[in-house]
């Protein structure tokens, strides 16, 4: 699973994420990718789950890009605390994503292959995404 390995502090604001993806909104490595249209955090297993739609239906052929990465941690009070006694103890990691932001890229196979293969990455994460193709893309 997705986490990072060491993080300057244990617990972090929530924030908010509102507006649209300034970085991380092009294709930058590959031909195809998956752009997020809605705002979410999205976690480490989802982000896994997605992964493994990918490479299982490429088959191994070709390369993905996992744009995103879980460094945020949230989180979590115990059931039935009272209220006040501090910030809870972290409960996971999460990437927050906003709309715009490409989360995953595809490389080296035909664009029905790619197409269908991040269709099924998209099932596995939380928000509404859209297939996008570079621009200057060739189909050869």
């Amino acid at each position: 699973m997705l986490q990072p390995k060491k993080t300057k502090y244990r617990r972090r604001q929530k924030g908010r994420m509102k507006g649209n993806a300034q970085r991380g909104n092009k294709i930058a490595f590959g031909s195809f990718g998956i752009k997020a249209l809605e705002s979410a955090w999205i976690t480490g297993r989802q982000i896994e789950a997605a992964r493994q739609a990918v490479t299982r239906y490429m088959k191994r052929e070709g390369q993905i890009w996992i744009r995103i990465f879980p460094d945020k941690p949230i989180t979590k009070k115990p059931a039935e605390v009272r209220m006040g006694k501090g910030k809870g103890a972290p409960e996971g990691f999460v990437a927050p994503v906003t709309p715009g932001r490409i989360i995953i890229e595809a490389e080296g196979v035909s664009l029905d292959v790619a197409k269908e293969a991040l269709r099924l990455a998209a099932q596995k994460l939380p928000i509404t995404t859209k297939f996008v193709v570079r621009h200057d893309y060739v189909e050869n």
